[in-house]
């Protein structure tokens, strides 16, 4: 076998065991890219929706992951009414319902003393809600999530 053809043919077992084979890579169209920056308040709001959507939806029910990411990105006086609108509501504070939505996107709507971004759950295939979540610029940790956002807005 020359080392041309072995290369091939090496190529084409990693790209199956991948689960990359040649007819899936041409249909996938380009590759997709996600960045972020740690320092960007709207990256921050987007990394705990996902972390959080992700942690609720983890079927070993233990709830950890979601109280350690809330204790992390959540203000400390902030979570204590959060907590008192939950348990005055039963559900889930951060995601505003009793369920895990199924997608989640964060669009910044700018503020001058604190960021302000919506936050659209989406449920089902005709089901989205769209919350508004203010971050503090100094301390990057989330103050507030509701309908409207602490402009009132």
């Amino acid at each position: 076998m020359s080392s041309k053809t072995r290369a091939v043919l090496t190529a084409g077992v990693l790209a199956v065991a991948l689960g990359l084979g040649a007819t899936a890579q041409a249909s996938a169209g380009a590759p997709r890219s996600v960045a972020g920056d740690p320092g960007d308040n709207i990256t921050r709001i987007a990394d705990f929706y996902g972390a959080y959507i992700d942690a609720e939806s983890d079927v070993d029910g233990s709830g950890g992951l979601t109280k350690a990411l809330r204790a992390y990105y959540i203000e400390p006086t902030y979570l204590k009414k959060l907590e008192a609108w939950e348990a005055r509501e039963h559900a889930d504070g951060v995601l505003r319902a009793q369920n895990t939505p199924l997608k989640w996107k964060v669009t910044d709507r700018g503020t001058a003393r604190y960021t302000e971004a919506a936050v659209t759950l989406t449920w089902s295939r005709n089901t989205s809600t769209k919350l508004i979540v203010d971050m503090s610029r100094s301390t990057h940790k989330i103050i507030h999530i509701g309908t409207t956002g602490l402009g009132g807005k």
